[in-house]
Order: C-alpha cells, then sequence, then structure tokens
C-alpha cells in the first residue's frame, strides 16, 4: 500500500474509532505501521489514544505519560501527534519490545541488508535442539527448531550493531508465534495440545517481517517528525524516572483485577531466549515487578492480607474492600481451586493506591489522566474496580473523577464461571 494512503487510512481510523468508542480493543493495531512490529495483547486501541492526544494538545506542545506501557502504543501514538510522550513498563522483557518499537528512525535499506546476512549465515551455518527446555520442545517440530536456533545464533553474531541489530532481534522474537504449529491462543496463553491450521517456515517468516518493518519505517519516516519518545523499564508505583509535575495527560491501560497473569503472556519467547527455564522462573523474574493482578503473586503472602487493609492509601475504600476480601476469603472454600481472591485484591488495591500517588507527583496541577478499565467478579462477588479507583486519586490529591461506560463484558454465559455483568470503560481523573 503506498504510504500516503496508509497514513490516511490511520486518520480516518483514528476518527472512526473515536466515533465508536473502541478504547478497549487492541486488534485494529495489527494492521497498523510499526503497532503491528509485536503482538501484545494486553493494551488497547492505538488510534483512540491518538486521537486523544491531539484533542488534548490542540495544537500546542504536551507532555503524555503511560505508568502501564506495555509494547509502547501511547508512546507511540504520541510521537505521531507531534506530542512529547515517555512510558513506564515494569515486564522487562515487554519494556525492550516498546524501545525497540521506537526505533522505527533507523535505516530501512541497513534493516534489510542486516535482514538478509541473518537468514543467509543460518541458511549457512544451521541450527540445533540442544539446551532447549521442554516447552520450546512441545511448540516446534524438530527441524523448525534447529532453524529458528539457527536465525537465534545468527542474529548474536551482529549483536553488536546497536539499534539496527535490536530491530533484527524483535523481528525474531514477533515470528516465533506464527512459526509454531501448536496454539498459542488471543490471550498468549501457550497451548501445546491445541493446533493452528497454518505456521509458517522461520526463514521465510523472518525476511517477511523484516520487509514489513522496513516498509513501516518508510512510512513513518515520511508522516511523522515529533520529539523522540522513551520508554523506562520502571515501576508504576513510584514512576521513578519521571520528573515532578512533567505530565499534561496520562492516557493508560492498567492491569485489570481479572487474575491475568501478564507474567506469562512472554513465556514463550522468554524461554526460547534463555531467559528463563520454566513458568517457575516466572515469580522473580517478572511478577516481582508487577502491580499484583493475579493470584501467582499472592499465595505466599496471603496471610498477611489483614495487615494489608490496614495500609494508610487504602483508607478511602478500606470498609468496602475489607468487606469484600472477607466475602471472597470464605467464598473460596467452596470452590476446588482455593484461589486467594481476597489477597490479590488487597495488594492490588494498596498498588494502584501508591500508583496514583506517584502520578499525583507527575502529573502537573489541572492535568488529566484518563485509565482504560473494566470492574471484575472473582468467585460472582462483584468488586467496583472503576470506582475504588476513582476514589483513591481523589485521596491521592485528585481533583475529581468521572467513569465513562463503553460497553458491556460478560454477558454471554456460555462457559461462564459466573453471570455477574461486568462493563468496560474510561475513568477520566481531573487534576
Amino acid at each position: 500500500m503506498p504510504q500516503k494512503l496508509l497514513f490516511d487510512e490511520m486518520e480516518a481510523d483514528d476518527r472512526a474509532v473515536a466515533r465508536e468508542q473502541r478504547s478497549g480493543s487492541f486488534v485494529d493495531n495489527m494492521q497498523l505501521p510499526v503497532h503491528r512490529w509485536f503482538r501484545y495483547s494486553a493494551g488497547f486501541s492505538a488510534c483512540w489514544a491518538g486521537e486523544v492526544i491531539r484533542e488534548m494538545a490542540g495544537g500546542g506542545s504536551l507532555h503524555v505519560l503511560d505508568p502501564f506501557a506495555g509494547s509502547g502504543t501511547v508512546v507511540l501514538e504520541a510521537e505521531r501527534a507531534g506530542a512529547e510522550g515517555m512510558g513506564i513498563e515494569a515486564h522487562p522483557f515487554v519494556a525492550r519490545i516498546a524501545r525497540a518499537k521506537l526505533l522505527w528512525r533507523e535505516d530501512s535499506k541497513a534493516l534489510r541488508q542486516m535482514g538478509t546476512r541473518i537468514v543467509r549465515a543460518a541458511e549457512k551455518n544451521g541450527g540445533s535442539n540442544d539446551g532447549y527446555a521442554a516447552l520450546i520442545k512441545k511448540c516446534y517440530a524438530p527441524e523448525t527448531l534447529a532453524r529458528l536456533d539457527a536465525l537465534k545464533k545468527s542474529l548474536m553474531s551482529v549483536s553488536n550493531e546497536g539499534n539496527v541489530g535490536e530491530l533484527c532481534w524483535l523481528t525474531l522474537v514477533s515470528i516465533l508465534r506464527v512459526a509454531s504449529p501448536v496454539g498459542t491462543a488471543q490471550w498468549q496463553y501457550i497451548l501445546p495440545r491445541k493446533m493452528k491450521a497454518r505456521s509458517v517456515e522461520p526463514f521465510e517468516a523472518f525476511e517477511e517481517r523484516v520487509g514489513v518493518l522496513a516498509r513501516d519505517i518508510l512510512a513513518w519516516k515520511k508522516h511523522v517528525a515529533a520529539p523522540r519518545g522513551c520508554v523506562l523499564c520502571a515501576d508504576a508505583r513510584t514512576c521513578e524516572g519521571v520528573p515532578d509535575g512533567w505530565a499534561d495527560l496520562v492516557v493508560t491501560s492498567p492491569p485489570y483485577a481479572n487474575n491475568y497473569d501478564y507474567a506469562d503472556a512472554t513465556r514463550l519467547e522468554m524461554t526460547f531466549l534463555g531467559e528463563i527455564n520454566g513458568w517457575g522462573d516466572l515469580q522473580q523474574t517478572i511478577r516481582t515487578h508487577l502491580v499484583r493482578s493475579c493470584t501467582q503473586h499472592v499465595g505466599p503472602i496471603a496471610g498477611r492480607t489483614p495487615e494489608v487493609l490496614k495500609e494508610p492509601v487504602l483508607t478511602p475504600i478500606v470498609a468496602e474492600l475489607t468487606a469484600a476480601c472477607a466475602r471472597l476469603d470464605a467464598e473460596k472454600e467452596n470452590h476446588g481451586g482455593k484461589k486467594h481472591y481476597h489477597a490479590m485484591l488487597a495488594h492490588y488495591f494498596l498498588d494502584m493506591g501508591h500508583v496514583w500517588r506517584a502520578l499525583r507527583r507527575v502529573t502537573r496541577r489541572g492535568g488529566r489522566a484518563c485509565f482504560v478499565i473494566g470492574d471484575s467478579a472473582p468467585y460472582g462477588i462483584h468488586v467496583p474496580v472503576d470506582r475504588w479507583l476513582g476514589e483513591l486519586a481523589v485521596a491521592a490529591g485528585f481533583k475529581s473523577f468521572r467513569f465513562e461506560k463503553l460497553r458491556d463484558r460478560n454477558t454471554k454465559w456460555l462457559n461462564r464461571k459466573h453471570r455477574v455483568p461486568l462493563h468496560e470503560g474510561r475513568l477520566w481523573v481531573e487534576g
């Protein structure tokens, strides 16, 4: 597609998404230049984020912060809107993905040349299956794994060649799922017992992906001229590295309190790269850095929940939160998994209370924040996440909040664990 048409289409998408209010959807991002370089499902609409940034800027300068940056959606859209963007991402692997996507200013010709060098070296030297964890051997046929290993070894030989080498690293990790014949699911959990209809040969996938990156680089260079954004590998609970009063606008989608394990979302890629050996390594390597939004975070410390509920940051919601935790603690005895949802919720809102305090420090007076968020109902017990987060924001020093509902969730009961209607929308917080 010609570059101008591609960007005209993006701008049309911006307006359409703003009208349709699909801010909670990441699916459209997979058709957008640069955003499509890595599928990280825990995100929201790039077009919607860009529209919000442009409206807030009004043609002037703007500092935009995303404290849960993920793979860089908001920071990239800040660049496209002419604003200065900064992101915080606590997941080290995902932060590296975001930083790599921000390298779209590199030379597309140099990227194509390096990509060709890597594939030719992989074809010549070959690879092996030795040393890979059991999960990886379940996910790939021996010959496919050997080819991926050859690409990895060839990539290592150019790892000291700067930003273009980092874009080739991103290319390799972005093809790992399409090269696997097993199920990897919409939410990126790995399902070795399910098979896809089609998988792609690794060398072919790598070269095709390099071509996508190169074309997108040319498109963005022609149409985007903005301050260079950045993503810090840091903790949203402190916003370390962000100056006081820096942000005019905060746009983000924090972890939902729905027991999704964000640490597990990149287990396939991290295991292939040798950064972890298996699921058990995720606790120390990833989960300790993240907001505690799943029961895997809190099992060993569930007994400390009463102490957590006494934390001053929870004072605005402590009565309702304590009652919900008590109900969940009792309800878990009626379920085989006996999941510690009560402990998860206590720690989740404690962490989010600290996030709001940190955001108050780094957001200018009169600034605005928008959280794309949904409510929750573990074991069928409803948790008004949006209202409680709003009350924590006001307690942290923000002026007011309002919730704009966008859609209903959990309304199709087939295979659902409970029948509590849920919703998703935007929590707008005024400074």
